[in-house]
């Protein structure tokens, strides 16, 4: 009687098993549209990039392969270094800045709840749901040498000095862009916080005052460790979002002045577009896309995700951010 009882009970035991495994499998095939179209959309068009990366083409005519000497024009071209020196400029911008001013804001919200905070808050977020190009031209006005407001409003207070062309200046074209990017990414790092805040058992704060620990401690010892995951998801999406940073660029400055602002992707479709030259293009590409994967792989550990930085083609987002995101927009 026993022996039955436990064979029964194996055997139901393995009928589970058996169902969770066709669950899972099942869970797989719902997979396969979208990998479909990632390997058509994203990884092929990438790996034919590299491919032409190799080879002496104008588009017309016979291709020949010369290797990796687009790579080493590449490594030579003042203009491509100018461009790697402004994309790390602009990840400062992009990524640092905002990071730090989201989390100063996110203790100021959270400390101490006040009437019309939620307002506050939505009206912080607004920048980032902006199109770029709209964020572009409204700074390129703003910025303005000739009736633009922050020149008109320095001028007011007597700041003459102060009031310039700040596009077109070449100490000050860069600074401004990145500035701008920190305007549009701040509100975006302040909702991940505030979401992330939110969940941090209160017990711990409680426990911290207990012990003596005053604002600063409680927030370098609780809220920074419960913020880790969230600091991540921001890291991750502002740095792709700096590298991926082409049109407000191209809308403010197209590049200028002097080469000051141009990017790499700004770069590769000089090449590509007015010199005509698809090889030398595609090497800056991908060399542009080779930065995208190596930055999030270190951000991000294990898992690889493959970035195509280019604005106006494919529109890729990081599915495990994007979640996350999500998730603290609706806790917002």
């Amino acid at each position: 009687m026993r022996q039955e009882v436990r064979w029964r009970r194996n055997r139901s035991i393995a009928g589970r098993s058996g169902r969770v495994g066709e669950r899972n499998w099942l869970g797989y095939l719902y997979l396969i549209p979208g990998l479909v179209m990632y390997v058509a959309f994203g990884l092929y068009p990438l790996a034919d990039t590299v491919h032409y990366s190799f080879y002496d083409w104008s588009g017309f005519g016979d291709k020949l392969f010369i290797g990796l000497r687009n790579y080493a024009t590449l490594v030579h071209d003042e203009i491509f270094r100018q461009a790697i020196f402004n994309n790390f400029i602009l990840i400062f911008f992009y990524t640092v800045l905002p990071i730090l001013l989201a989390l100063f804001l996110t203790v100021l919200m959270t400390a101490r709840p006040l009437p019309g905070m939620t307002f506050f808050r939505t009206g912080l977020f607004i920048p980032h749901v902006i199109p770029m190009v709209v964020v572009g031209i409204t700074w390129r006005w703003i910025f303005s040498p000739v009736g633009g407001p922050l020149n008109v409003a320095l001028r007011a207070v007597g700041l003459h000095d102060w009031a310039k062309a700040w596009l077109g200046d070449f100490t000050w074209a860069l600074p401004a862009i990145g500035g701008i990017g920190t305007w549009v990414m701040y509100g975006l790092c302040m909702v991940l916080f505030i979401a992330g805040v939110q969940n941090i058992d209160e017990t711990l704060y409680d426990a911290a005052k207990i012990d003596g620990a005053g604002v600063f401690r409680q927030f370098r010892y609780v809220t920074l460790p419960g913020l880790h995951h969230q600091l991540m998801v921001a890291l991750i999406l502002t740095s792709i979002t700096a590298l991926r940073a082409f049109d407000v660029v191209w809308v403010t400055t197209r590049g200028g002045p002097g080469n000051k602002g141009v990017r790499v992707m700004g770069t590769a479709r000089h090449r590509n577009k007015k010199i005509v030259i698809i090889g030398a293009g595609s090497a800056a590409f991908g060399l542009a896309s080779l930065a995208g994967i190596f930055r999030t792989e270190g951000l991000y550990g294990s898992e690889l995700a493959l970035v195509d930085i280019d604005a106006d083609k494919l529109n890729s987002q990081q599915y495990g951010a994007q979640s996350v995101l999500q998730g603290s927009l609706q806790r917002f």
